[in-house]
């Protein structure tokens, strides 16, 4: 399975889940991309961005 299609199933399964607000799943995409770094990341998104990012198996990408 490829990155990009496990990134997409574990997003889809977490907005199933529960609510996940729409721009912590748009950075937590463009952190794994390469595109931002989760020091970009608004204060107030940066808890649900985390755990994104740890679903994924990207705690790695989750640095100050």
């Amino acid at each position: 399975m490829s990155f990009m299609s496990r990134l997409y199933d574990v997003i889809i399964f977490l907005i199933n889940e529960k609510e996940v607000n729409d721009m912590a799943v748009i950075y937590a995409t463009l952190i794994v991309k390469g595109k931002r770094t989760y020091k970009s990341v608004p204060s107030k998104l940066k808890n649900e961005v985390k755990l994104i990012l740890i679903a994924l198996e990207c705690e790695n990408l989750v640095e100050e």
